[in-house]
């Protein structure tokens, strides 16, 4: 269902070839800032596994892997100050071409620290 392409930009943050400003690195997961923030805090989170979408974590990953990708999401949320009903926060995973997925490696976009307004306008009726 996906090929996974070893040459993308995440890819080769892994593996050391170019830099990043680490936020937290556990053994199955990586955060680092967004080189183009779009909030006051812009990150991304990313499984250090070769997967390419959500789905594909979802279904394939271990559960070593989904475990750690989703409490190192609580920890920088808490890092981050995002947490809580008075702030808030969005998580974003872009995937395929209707969804816009510009890496191809599965990756969640946590955006925070001032309102963010809606995310979509509704649908033309």
């Amino acid at each position: 269902m996906y090929d996974y392409d070893d040459q993308n930009i995440f890819a080769r943050i892994l593996r050391g070839e170019i830099p990043s400003k680490t936020v937290l690195e556990t053994e199955h997961t990586l955060v680092f800032e967004d080189i183009r923030p779009q909030a006051p805090v812009h990150l991304l989170v990313i499984p250090k596994g070769a997967y390419v979408a959500y789905d594909q974590f979802a279904a394939e990953a271990s559960d070593a892997e989904i475990l750690d990708f989703n409490r190192v999401l609580a920890r920088v949320c808490a890092q981050t100050g995002v947490s809580g009903e008075a702030a808030g926060f969005r998580m974003i995973s872009n995937a395929g071409a209707h969804g816009v997925q510009e890496v191809p490696h599965m990756h969640v976009h946590l955006l925070g620290g001032r309102p963010l307004g809606r995310m979509l306008e509704p649908a033309a009726g």
